[in-house]
């Protein structure tokens, strides 16, 4: 099927990715009110890897609308709230239970859908509770070393990781890799249908993947502020740039046939 340059599909097309968002007090200008609101590193890492940046606010959900897009990126934020994993609330706990929803409810229907998933921080853990898996609400409870991934108010920490054979984070980042982090919590009970594909020297799970359907990675640290190393980002956006072809050359198909060709296109040359 012929294509112009610009169609999905085509080598001049930009895939369509859509962002989750805050949706909390903001300010511009001389105005503040609630606003939904999205850190600049999201939207400068995948318009720089080569997408186009959509944002959905937690207001109005439709999961309907990852129909019109090539790809999700489920962003950081504050926590999950526990009762959507079955836990009591821990005394350091902060959630939003509306964007939760909005969340898991993306989420699952990116699943379902097949879409390319790109789940960041919390987006990692909203992945695991979406799947059934639980979280540790407070790491340094369970692990000494753990406060160094969230070392002050608005300072990113740094993580070291290992990563698995085989694995989309082992194609794209090698065997061992760093990231910025800002982590108090992590995942725990690992959901069916996710392997651990990286994990930090001391056992925290810093990556998650699908063992089948479309293309999904969670991960718990913040590639997002590497500005100097963007493989995740151009990997996730050249497999939503597959399956905007897929989708073109087989149009009423759902994603998940696609999976082998999206695995396919994250290899690096």
């Amino acid at each position: 099927m012929a294509s112009s340059d610009s169609e999905p599909g085509g080598t001049g097309y930009r895939p369509r990715i859509a962002l989750t968002t805050y949706y909390q007090e903001g300010s511009w200008g001389v105005w503040s009110s609630v606003a939904a609101i999205v850190p600049g590193a999201y939207v400068e890492a995948v318009a720089a890897a080569g997408g186009t940046p959509l944002l959905l606010p937690p207001v109005g959900t439709d999961p309907g609308v990852l129909e019109l897009v090539d790809g999700l990126v489920v962003i950081g934020g504050v926590d999950v709230d526990p009762r959507f994993y079955g836990a009591e609330r821990h005394e350091l706990t902060a959630s939003q239970p509306s964007r939760d929803e909005h969340d898991l409810a993306l989420t699952r229907a990116a699943l379902e859908r097949g879409v390319p998933l790109f789940a960041i921080c919390r987006g990692a853990q909203v992945l695991n509770v979406a799947l059934g898996g639980t979280l540790i609400q407070h790491l340094p409870d369970v692990n000494e070393n753990a406060a160094r991934y969230q070392p002050g108010p608005g300072r990113y920490g740094e993580v070291e990781f290992a990563t698995e054979p085989g694995s989309r984070c082992r194609e794209l980042l090698g065997e061992t890799a760093w990231s910025p982090c800002y982590h108090h919590q992590a995942l725990e009970t690992v959901a069916e249908g996710l392997v651990v594909t990286a994990r930090a020297a001391d056992g925290t799970v810093e990556a998650v993947e699908t063992t089948e359907g479309g293309w999904t990675l969670g991960v718990q640290f913040h590639p997002e502020e590497n500005r100097k190393d963007p493989r995740l980002f151009e990997g996730f956006v050249r497999v939503a740039h597959g399956y905007a072809r897929a989708r073109r050359d087989r149009p009423g198909e759902t994603g998940r046939a696609e999976h082998a060709l999206q695995r396919e296109d994250t290899r690096i040359p």
